[in-house]
């Protein structure tokens, strides 16, 4: 039996997809400093398994350094805190996206699969937030107006559940990558008039969980809706605040916090 191969995502964002051509699917992307199990290769392709939440998908072999099994840290609660944050890796200049994993990092230097990297700034250090909630909806603010894009997970384009994944991330609490996955945990809440703030609110059609938003209180929502934006939300689902048209049906909340 062959031992199993690791490795460490070493582009700011690399795309998933479904199979490995570069014409099917993007179904996700991994960030700078994710870890992942090699599972497969074709061609030039790695089949992969996110060591963060277990998500696989195919990957180019060129945006991920093979590394060994110590490495391949399934989290790390040193992460990049900016929408768009600037190291110099390897020697070279690179702009990796919020949430980006900062292996190995102290005093300003790190080392990712055998490279050195610096970061200036000062990076989120999820063990030491201490109102989580507040901080979720400061960070999810930041994204108004982000374009949606399948399978995205930065400022430069993002899908609903990428959007409400990488806000916990960011305050170092791992939540599934697909919407679906996301409903199947959490704590059950009843009703709006019980949410708080940063409670996940999940909508449905034909039965079949198909969005997820972040509640905000006062009967509004964020979520990544052909861009991140803000809504009303009642019993019933989401109200678009430009049109005033129904968009989407309540199905359930849950809490993570």
């Amino acid at each position: 039996m062959n031992p199993a191969k690791y490795g460490i995502v070493t582009v700011p964002a690399a795309p998933v997809r479904k199979t490995p051509n570069h014409r099917r699917e993007l179904s996700n992307q991994l960030l700078f400093g994710e870890t992942v199990r090699i599972l497969q290769q074709k061609d030039d392709w790695y089949k992969v398994k996110s060591l963060y939440d277990g998500y696989t998908g195919w990957v180019t072999c060129s945006l991920i350094t093979e590394t060994d099994a110590g490495d391949a840290l399934p989290q790390c609660h040193l992460l990049a805190p900016k929408l768009l944050n600037e190291i110099n890796f390897n020697g070279q200049k690179m702009h990796i996206p919020a949430g980006s994993s900062l292996l190995r990092y102290k005093k300003g230097k790190g080392r990712i699969a055998g490279r050195e990297y610096s970061f200036k700034g000062t990076p989120v250090n999820t063990l030491r937030i201490t109102d989580q909630r507040a901080t979720l909806i400061a960070n999810a603010l930041q994204w108004l107006n982000a374009p949606y894009l399948w399978g995205g997970k930065t400022i430069l384009g993002v899908d609903c559940s990428g959007f409400s994944q990488t806000m916990y991330k960011l305050i170092g609490v791992p939540i599934p990558r697909d919407a679906r996955q996301q409903a199947q945990q959490g704590t059950g809440i009843p009703s709006l008039k019980k949410v708080i703030p940063a409670d996940l609110a999940f909508f449905d059609d034909k039965e079949e969980i198909v969005h997820v938003g972040i509640l905000t209180g006062l009967g509004k929502i964020i979520h990544a809706a052909g861009r991140v934006r803000i809504d009303v939300i009642d019993n019933k689902g989401i109200i678009n605040t430009d049109t005033g048209k129904r968009t989407h049906s309540l199905k359930l909340i849950k809490r993570f916090l």
